[in-house]
């Protein structure tokens, strides 16, 4: 061997260490603030209504709570409402007065902080920050296996809350899925937490089938966060209330489990679902109306119970596809309804949550591609705290997919990095870099010390999204995006370990029927 080539060889050894000093550092986790994209990215970028937009249908809603009023309050409900100032009619309906909902509207709980059992999970629902995570009660889970829909079981429930534990792009989760192997109702109910925190430090959110099934959750729920002191420090566990009936109905159970919920020291979303064309009205401006409407009765009656009690405005307005009836979750206009509610929230200024990445395909498809990234991507760049039912959510709600919600995991990666935008600064608009390059430098910015610098603060890649070459793909035997979910998702199961004490674990299990390992 020459001289010459002795001489290179540490050359070449040098130059490859130093590549694998960088991929190894490019592979370490970076320090939260410095992540290109995270959970509380500022939104707000578009704008579906005008000023004038949002105060027409600001107007609409008081005016239609003045004159049509919501019918069907349980009696506890008509007490503490009216009590406030609400007026019960002969015809049992309670009308709100426009001062009294301006009162409401003034004590409410603003800036609010949803907590997870790890502090690093808490959202922070102030001004136009994003946050994605899961929601629905689908009654079935998509087997990817036979392409077959079967019911939801609370196994199910457990592994979907283990897979968004390790999701970063997914920040909470709330029950997705129905337990529908428990018959017992109440059963149900305590399955259905303990399956969601002993796989997550996540916040989670949960909802009750019986007003008296309250206390006996808020048993265990005390249990798992250490006392009730511990729990009303920082409650990690929110109550998603369908409160009304839409159109401008009372929901009497869920009003009587939401104001048990509120005593208990557990944050409640208001929720109003109807769904335009059926039990909503057809115009997308109109449905936003009521639901507005339905949801400021909410303030009313949370803050007249209890003033600043944690609640989050839950304007959850869907589509119906008017040739048929049934819901289009997927659609342009539920991402226009869900923009259009994000900014009423801000009107506001109060926290708040609305629905986006539902599809209506049956399956992880390119459908179900579009449908998400179209409704996922205007929810975050309108500015809502809360986007629900972002990932995993098929049928219009009736499936549920784990391989779905890890793809979901991507797509919400690149939404969040179309909600941070561009940053426009000093460093990043000085021509430097270009001069370097351009004067007497290599003619590209390949391995430039600016590119190198920036390849993780700038720039979101896919963990499964799949940027090979025709020629690469073909080498690597054609992967399949679908195989490639199953895989990750039984990688994470595999490696996803229990989120509670094991003695603790143990005691529950043996003081309650739990329906999964």
């Amino acid at each position: 061997m020459s001289d010459e080539a002795t001489s290179c060889e540490p050359k070449r050894a040098a130059r490859a260490g130093g590549r694998e000093a960088r991929r190894a550092m490019r592979a370490a986790p970076l320090a939260e603030h410095i992540r290109p994209v995270r959970a509380g990215l500022p939104g707000g970028q578009y704008k579906a209504l005008t000023e004038a937009g949002m105060a027409k249908i600001h107007a609409a809603a008081l005016e239609a709570l003045e004159v049509i009023g919501l019918s069907q309050a349980p009696e506890s409900g008509v007490e503490i409402m009216t009590g406030a100032g609400a007026v019960l009619g002969d015809d049992g309906r309670l009308r709100f007065p426009r001062a009294l909902v301006e009162d409401m509207l003034a004590v409410a709980a603003r800036d609010l902080t949803l907590h997870g059992r790890d502090s690093k999970h808490d959202l922070h629902l102030t001004g136009t920050n994003v946050h994605f995570g899961t929601a629905g009660a689908a009654v079935h889970v998509v087997d990817l296996e036979t392409n077959t829909y079967r019911d939801s079981t609370a196994q199910d429930l457990h592994d979907a809350a283990r897979i968004t534990h390790h999701l970063d792009n997914v920040h909470f989760f709330q029950r997705a899925m129905v337990a529908r192997d428990v018959l017992d109702n109440l059963e149900m109910d305590l399955n259905t937490i303990y399956a969601c925190v002993s796989a997550t430090t996540k916040h989670i959110g949960t909802s009750f089938s019986d007003p008296s099934h309250v206390q006996p959750c808020m048993d265990l729920i005390h249990r798992l966060a250490g006392g009730e002191e511990a729990w009303r420090a920082r409650p990690f566990i929110s109550n998603s209330n369908c409160f009304v009936v839409p159109p401008m109905k009372f929901a009497e159970e869920s009003c009587v489990t939401m104001e048990h919920c509120i005593r208990a020291g557990m944050p409640v979303l208001l929720l109003s679902a109807g769904q335009a064309g059926a039990t909503a009205p057809a115009p997308i401006a109109l449905a936003i109306v009521q639901a507005v409407a339905e949801c400021l009765a909410g303030v009313v009656y949370v803050n007249a119970m209890k003033p600043g009690h944690p609640a989050v405005f839950g304007t959850w307005p869907f589509v119906s596809d008017l040739r048929t009836g049934a819901m289009s979750g997927g659609s342009a206009e539920q991402a226009l309804l869900t923009a259009g509610c994000a900014q009423m929230h801000r009107f506001y200024n109060l926290p708040g949550g609305a629905a986006a990445g539902i599809s209506d395909s049956k399956l992880p498809d390119m459908q179900a591609g579009w449908e998400q990234g179209i409704t996922n991507v205007l929810a975050g760049l309108s500015g809502l705290n809360m986007v629900y039912e972002s990932v995993g959510m098929h049928a219009s709600l009736l499936g549920f997919c784990l391989e779905s919600l890890v793809l979901g995991d991507d797509i919400l990666g690149q939404v969040l990095r179309c909600v941070r935008g561009i940053d426009v600064t000093e460093d990043s608009t000085s021509i430097e870099a270009m001069k370097q390059v351009c004067l007497g430098g290599p003619g590209h910015y390949l391995g430039s010390d600016q590119t190198l610098s920036l390849m993780q603060t700038e720039y979101v890649y896919p963990t499964l999204g799949n940027r090979m070459s025709p020629k690469e793909w073909v080498e690597a035997e054609r992967p399949i995006l679908i195989d490639k979910a199953i895989k990750r998702k039984n990688e994470i199961l595999a490696k996803a370990g229990l989120q509670v004490d094991p003695q603790l674990d143990a005691a529950i299990r043996k003081d309650y029927n739990i329906y999964f390992r």
